[in-house]
């Protein structure tokens, strides 16, 4: 299982207690809307900052669309991180699946 649909990564969170939660999109993005718990670092800063994140624990990845969120869960793995899901369709399906409330754009 390398991708949780927003449905899924509800479910496994209630699961998996240390899960975390990465958020891969820009600034702008970020300061927009943000899942409480997240830690946040820009895709074009993950190979610098990859260091901050434990490799041992089970990890999220999430965009928007769930594009870059893909290729950060790819380069972590190949980094060794063997828990790593991407969050399909990203936080545009999480809001739609899961949280309406949560800000769209």
């Amino acid at each position: 299982m390398d991708a949780l649909s927003p449905l899924e990564w509800v479910e496994f969170r209630r699961r998996e207690p240390g899960l975390g939660l990465l958020d891969v999109r820009e600034d702008h993005e970020w300061s927009h809307c943000n899942l409480p718990g997240s830690l946040h670092i820009p895709l074009g800063e993950l190979v610098l900052r990859c260091e901050e994140l434990d490799p041992e624990r089970a990890w999220v990845v999430v965009c928007h669309h769930g594009v870059r969120s893909a290729r950060a869960a790819a380069l972590l793995r190949a980094r060794g991180f063997a828990r790593v899901y991407n969050l399909s369709g990203g936080l545009d399906r999480y809001a739609r699946d899961v949280d309406p409330a949560f800000p769209r754009y």
